[in-house]
C-alpha cells in the first residue's frame, strides 16, 4: 500500500477535537497547526477520513512545500514535481484555492494562473501532449502560501465536509455541522444522556448528536471528488468505506435529544432537516421560547447557539432573549449549559463565571464556547 501525508482544515480553536478524531481512526499525527492538522495514512485513510471525520472541513493530498519567493521560483518548483505520477493524462487539473499570508506573493488570481500553468507544462511533457485534454475526473488543487513556503495539496473532497447533504434548507447565520460536531463533542454527550436546544434554529446541533450517538457516518449521504479518481484512491477504497459505516450503525437505539424554537417557520426547517438526515423520529421538536425552558428529567445538559447581534442586528435584543434563558437556567442548577456566543456579557448574564471557556471562530465571527457545569447527581447509600 501507498503511504501519503494528509492534512485536515478544520474551525480555529479546534484542532485538538480533529487530532482526536483522527488518531481514533488509527493514523499518525504529524503536526497540529491553527485551523490544520497533518498525518499519514494509506489509500484507505482518503476515503475513511472523508466518511468518518465530522469535525474536518475537508481532506487533502499533501503534494510537497517549497520557497517561493517570486512567480519565476513558483513556476519552476511547481514545475519540478512529479505531477505525472499523481494525475492522469486527462485529469482535470485546476489550482482551485490560493491564500497567502505575510508573503511576498499576494495576488492568488496570479499564484493559480502560474501554478496551473506549470503543472499543465509538466503533464504535457510527461505525456507527449501538445495541450491537456481534461476529459476525465477532477483534481483540485488548493495551495497555501505562509511566509514565502508554498503548501500544495490535492482536494480529496470536493465540496466542504460540512455538507452533509441533509440541510437542504436553512435559517438566519446558521452554525456549521463541523463546528456543531466539535462543540458536541467538547461535552459529555452519550447516547443515554439527555441534550437540549433551546435554539434550534435549522436543528444542526440536534441532528449532529443524533448521528453521533446513532454512529451514523456523516459522509454516509454525499459524494466526495475523489471517488472518481482511478490511481491514488480506488474505487474499491470506497466501497470498503461504505460497508465499514453501514456496519457501524445502530439507528435502532432510543435517544432523549429536544430541540424548540420560538419561530414556527424555522421549526418546520430543523424538522425537514432532520427527515432529510434520517433522524426526524429521534429528536423531539418543540415550538416554545427560550425563557420558558421545561427539561426532562432533574439531569441532562444544553448545548446552544443563541441568537446574538451579528445574527439578529440588535445587541440589545439579543441580550434581552439571552438573559430571559440564563434566568430560567438559574432556577436548574442539576442542568449543564454549553453556549457558543461573541456576547461579552455571558458570564454576568448566567451570573456565574464559567467552568471552562474556549476561544472558537464561528466563520470569520471571534466567540467563545462557554461550560457550566450543573451539579452531579446525589449518589444514594
Amino acid at each position: 500500500m501507498s503511504s501519503f501525508l494528509l492534512s485536515a482544515p478544520c474551525h480555529f480553536g479546534l484542532e485538538a477535537v480533529l487530532k482526536r478524531e483522527i488518531s481514533d481512526l488509527g493514523y499518525g499525527i504529524v503536526k497540529v497547526e491553527d485551523g490544520r492538522v497533518t498525518y499519514t495514512g494509506d489509500e484507505a485513510a482518503i476515503s475513511r477520513s472523508n466518511m468518518f471525520l465530522r469535525t474536518a472541513e475537508r481532506v487533502l493530498v499533501n503534494v510537497k512545500e517549497f520557497a517561493a519567493p517570486d512567480f519565476d521560483t513558483l513556476y519552476n518548483e511547481t514545475r519540478k514535481i512529479d505531477w505525472q505520477e499523481l494525475l492522469p493524462a486527462d485529469a482535470k487539473v485546476w489550482v482551485k484555492k490560493a491564500s497567502s499570508i505575510k508573503s511576498k506573493l499576494t495576488a492568488t488570481v496570479t499564484i493559480q494562473s502560474v501554478m496551473k500553468k506549470a503543472i499543465a507544462d509538466k503533464l504535457c511533457s510527461a505525456y507527449g501532449l501538445n495541450s491537456l485534454p481534461e476529459t476525465g475526473a477532477e483534481y483540485p488543487i488548493r495551495v497555501f502560501l505562509n511566509k514565502d513556503v508554498m503548501s500544495v495539496g490535492i482536494d480529496s473532497s470536493g465540496e466542504s465536509l460540512h455538507k452533509r447533504g441533509y440541510r437542504q434548507l436553512t435559517t438566519k447565520a446558521p452554525i456549521e455541522e463541523t463546528l456543531a460536531s466539535a462543540l458536541i463533542m467538547l461535552t459529555p454527550y452519550h447516547h443515554d444522556r439527555v441534550l437540549a436546544d433551546p435554539f434550534c434554529g435549522s436543528g444542526t446541533f440536534a441532528i449532529e448528536a443524533a448521528l453521533m450517538a446513532l454512529d451514523i457516518a456523516p459522509g454516509i449521504g454525499r459524494e466526495f471528488t475523489a471517488e472518481k479518481w482511478k490511481n491514488i484512491c480506488g474505487r474499491k477504497y470506497w466501497y470498503q468505506a461504505v460497508n465499514e459505516a453501514t456496519e457501524k450503525e445502530k439507528r435502532d437505539r432510543k435517544l432523549k435529544i429536544y430541540a424548540s424554537d420560538i419561530d414556527k417557520e424555522v421549526l418546520s426547517i430543523a424538522k425537514k432537516n432532520a427527515q432529510l438526515a434520517g433522524v426526524d423520529d429521534k429528536i423531539s421538536f418543540k415550538c416554545a421560547p427560550a425563557q420558558e425552558f421545561a427539561p426532562a428529567g432533574d439531569y441532562g445538559f444544553v448545548i446552544t447557539n443563541p441568537p446574538y447581534g451579528a445574527r439578529l442586528e440588535d445587541i440589545p435584543k439579543a441580550e434581552a432573549i439571552w438573559a430571559g434563558f440564563c434566568e430560567r437556567m438559574k432556577r436548574l442548577p442539576t442542568w449543564s449549559c454549553y453556549v457558543i456566543s461573541p456576547l461579552e456579557r455571558t458570564e454576568e448574564l448566567m451570573g456565574r463565571k464559567a467552568d471552562r471557556k474556549r476561544k472558537v471562530y464561528n466563520g470569520m465571527l471571534k466567540t467563545d464556547f462557554y461550560q457550566f457545569s450543573g451539579s452531579r447527581p446525589v449518589t444514594k447509600g
